[in-house]
C-alpha cells in the first residue's frame, strides 16, 4: 500500500503546488511585471511563495493520492480479492493510517516552527516589490508620468538606436508656478551606473523657465523669465531603479511571523492591555462628573480623609429648567445650545476614539487567535481529506486522473468555500473564532465517517435508485414493479392462491379489531404489534407466490399492495384482497367450465 500511495502522493502534491502557486502569480503578477527584477530575486519570492502555500496543496494532494491509489485497486478488482482473503478495508488502508498519522506530526511542525519564517520573507519581498520604481520604458504619441515629477512626451522613438524625437518635458519638481519647458528635436535616455538617476541627453531645443523664486514680491506684475536656446543639453533626474528590502523586523511582529508561544504571549499581553484599559474607562464613566454635580465627598474619618458617594439630592420641587432657559436674551439662550453641542461632540469624539483603540486591540487578539488554531487545523485537514478520499476510491472504483480529479475539485472547493467563510466571520467577529477555523473540519469529519461506513459495509453510496426508493418509502410513493415472467417454471394454482388472500384476510381483520377504531392509538399500537410483522410476512408470501401466475391483472393488482404494513394501510390492502377474491374465484370458475367441456367432448367422440 506505500509502494502504492507514496509516489502518487508526491505526483499530485508537486501539481497542486504548481497550480496555486500559478493561483499565487496571477493574483501579484502587476507587482511584478516591468520592474527590471533579476531572476534570483524572483525565484526567492516563488521559493517562499510555494511554502505559504503548502497549507493549501497538502490536503488537495492527499485527497486526490487516496482516490487514485483506491480507484485503482478497486477498478483491476484488487481490494475485492483482499477482502475474499480476509483482509478488511480498514486493514487495508491501515499503513496509509499511520503514514497520515506522520504526515499530520510534520505539518504542526511546519505551521509552528517554518510557516512563519516562509511569510515573513514572502510578504517582505512582496513589499520591496512593490515599492520599487518601475522599468522606464517611454511610449509614442502620450504622455509618460511614471518619472516624479517630470511629464514627458516622445512622438516618435527609434526602436534600434532608442533615439527619442520630437521631445516635451515638463518640469514641476519645483512646484507648478515654478514649472520648465523644454523642447527639443531629438535625445536618449540612460540610467546612470548606481541606477540612482537618469541622465537625459538632449539635442537642438529650447527651454523656458520662470523664475518667480528670484522676486521678492510673489505678486508683482514683472517677473523675471528665461528662455535658453540649445544644440546639447544634458539634465540628470533623481530616479532610483534599484531594488532595496525593507526590514524584516516590522513583517516579523505580525501575527504571520510568530510560533504558537509568541502567539500566546502576545494574545495574553493585548488582552491585560484591554482589561486595564477598560477598567480606567470604566472608572471615569462612574466618576465623571456630570452637571458640575460631584458624585463622592470628602469625609474625614478615623484621622483620614476618605471619599464617600454622594447621596442623591431631594428636590421639593422639579426644577423649572424651560422657563429659566426662555428668561434669557437670545444671545445668551444661543451660546448655551452652541455650549452643549460642543460639549456633547467633544464626549463624543472622545469615547469614539477610545472605542476604536479598543476595537483595533480586539482585532489583534482575534487574528493572533485565528492563527494559532490554523496551526492545527492543516493537520485535521490532512486525516480528515484521507478518510473521505481512501474510502470514496474504493466506492467509486475510477482509477487514472479523470475522475478523481474532478471528484477532489468538487470536494476541495467545497473545503476551501466553507474554510474561507468561516475565517471572514472570525476575523470580523460574526462568530466565535474556534468556530470559524474549525467550521469546514466540523463540516467535513461526518463525510468522512460516512464515507469510511460506507465503504467498509460495501454500501451502494452512488445507487442512486437506492435514494430513490429510500425518499419514496419516507414520503409513501414506493409502489412495486412486478411485471409478467416470459418463462414460468412451477404455474400456481389459483384455490391455493385463494385460501392464501382468505387466510391472510382473517388475520387482518382480527388485528384490526384489536387495534380499535380510534386512529391515533391504532398508529401507536401498529408500530409497536408483533402481529403486524406477522402480518407483514403473510403479504410477503402471497406476493411471491402470485409472482409466478399467467394473469396481467393478478399482477397489476399484487402491484398495489404496500411495501410495509401500518395501521393506516390496512383499509389499502383490504381492497387489493377484495380484488384478489374477484379475480383468482373468476379464474376458478373459467378453468372449471373448460374441464367440464373437455369432457363432453370426450363422451361423444367415445
Amino acid at each position: 500500500m506505500l509502494q502504492s500511495f507514496v509516489p502518487v502522493l508526491i505526483m499530485t502534491f508537486f501539481i497542486c503546488l504548481f497550480i496555486v502557486l500559478m493561483q499565487f502569480l496571477w493574483r501579484y503578477i502587476d507587482d511584478l511585471v516591468g520592474k527590471g527584477l533579476g531572476f534570483g530575486v524572483i525565484g526567492e519570492l516563488f521559493f517562499y511563495a510555494a511554502l505559504t502555500m503548502v497549507p493549501m496543496a497538502l490536503p488537495l494532494a492527499i485527497l486526490l493520492a487516496s482516490l487514485m491509489t483506491f480507484g485503482n485497486l478497486g477498478e483491476r478488482f484488487e481490494l475485492t480479492a483482499m477482502k475474499a482473503g480476509g483482509v478488511s478495508l480498514l486493514k487495508t488502508m491501515r499503513p496509509l493510517t499511520i503514514l497520515m498519522c506522520f504526515i499530520a506530526v510534520g505539518a504542526f511542525f511546519f505551521q509552528n516552527n517554518v510557516l512563519p519564517v516562509a511569510q515573513t520573507k514572502m510578504w517582505t519581498l512582496l513589499y520591496s516589490m512593490r515599492q520599487k520604481s518601475p522599468e522606464v520604458e517611454i511610449p509614442e504619441g502620450v504622455f509618460y508620468d511614471q518619472i516624479p515629477g517630470v511629464n514627458l512626451y516622445v512622438e516618435h522613438k527609434d526602436q534600434e538606436t532608442g533615439t527619442l524625437y520630437d521631445m516635451t518635458i515638463y518640469d514641476i519638481s519645483r512646484g507648478f508656478d515654478n514649472a520648465r519647458i523644454i523642447l527639443a528635436d531629438s535625445g536618449r535616455l540612460s540610467v546612470t551606473e548606481a541606477k540612482t538617476h537618469m541622465l537625459l541627453s538632449l539635442y537642438n531645443g529650447e527651454q523656458f523657465e520662470n523664475l518667480r523664486e528670484g522676486n521678492s514680491n510673489g505678486r508683482s506684475a514683472n517677473q523675471p523669465y528665461r528662455r535658453e536656446t540649445f544644440s546639447q543639453k544634458d539634465i540628470l533626474i533623481a530616479f532610483d531603479n534599484n531594488f532595496n528590502r525593507i526590514d524584516e523586523e516590522n513583517m516579523r511582529n505580525q501575527y504571520i511571523g510568530k510560533n504558537i508561544s509568541e502567539l500566546s504571549a502576545t494574545i495574553d499581553s493585548v488582552k491585560m492591555r484591554v482589561d486595564s484599559v477598560g477598567d480606567i474607562y470604566a472608572k471615569t464613566l462612574v466618576e465623571t462628573n456630570y452637571l458640575n454635580i460631584p458624585r463622592t465627598r470628602r469625609v474625614y474619618r478615623d484621622t483620614i480623609w476618605v471619599d464617600e458617594p454622594q447621596e442623591p439630592v431631594a428636590l421639593a420641587e422639579p426644577i423649572p429648567l424651560d422657563s429659566l432657559f426662555s428668561a434669557r436674551s437670545n444671545s445668551i439662550r444661543k451660546s448655551f445650545v452652541n455650549n452643549a453641542i460642543a460639549k456633547i461632540q467633544r464626549v463624543k469624539q472622545d469615547y469614539e476614539f477610545r472605542s476604536y483603540s479598543m476595537n483595533d486591540d480586539k482585532k489583534t487578539i482575534r487574528m493572533h487567535q485565528i492563527e494559532m488554531h490554523k496551526k492545527f487545523t492543516l493537520s485535521f485537514a490532512c486525516i480528515i481529506f484521507f478518510f473521505i478520499g481512501a474510502p470514496l476510491g474504493a466506492i467509486i472504483r475510477k482509477g487514472g486522473l479523470g475522475t478523481p480529479l474532478v471528484i477532489s475539485v468538487f470536494l476541495f472547493i467545497v473545503y476551501y468555500i466553507i474554510d474561507n467563510s468561516g475565517y471572514k466571520m472570525a476575523r470580523d467577529d460574526k462568530m466565535i473564532v474556534w468556530q470559524g477555523i474549525w467550521l469546514s473540519s466540523m463540516v467535513l469529519f461526518p463525510l468522512g465517517i460516512f464515507f469510511t461506513y460506507k465503504a467498509v459495509n460495501d454500501s451502494g453510496v452512488f445507487n442512486f435508485d437506492a435514494y430513490k426508493n429510500f425518499f419514496a418509502r419516507l414520503t409513501g410513493r414506493r409502489k412495486r414493479e412486478l411485471v409478467l415472467k416470459e418463462i414460468v417454471m412451477d404455474d400456481i394454482s389459483d384455490q391455493k392462491a385463494f385460501e392464501m388472500v382468505k387466510e391472510f384476510d382473517g388475520k387482518l381483520d382480527e388485528v384490526s379489531r384489536r387495534l380499535g377504531k380510534n386512529k391515533l392509538v391504532a398508529f401507536v399500537k401498529g408500530h409497536f404489534d408483533p402481529d403486524i410483522r406477522k402480518l407483514r410476512d403473510d403479504m410477503n408470501k402471497i406476493i411471491e407466490y402470485l409472482s409466478n401466475t399467467r394473469d396481467g391483472q393478478v399482477i397489476k393488482t399484487v402491484n398495489m399492495y404496500p411495501f410495509e404494513i401500518s395501521a393506516s394501510d390496512i383499509a389499502q390492502i383490504r381492497n387489493v384482497n377484495a380484488q384478489l377474491f374477484y379475480l383468482l374465484n373468476k379464474e376458478m370458475t373459467i378453468q372449471g367450465g373448460h374441464e367440464q367441456t373437455n369432457d363432453k367432448n370426450y363422451d361423444t367422440e367415445n
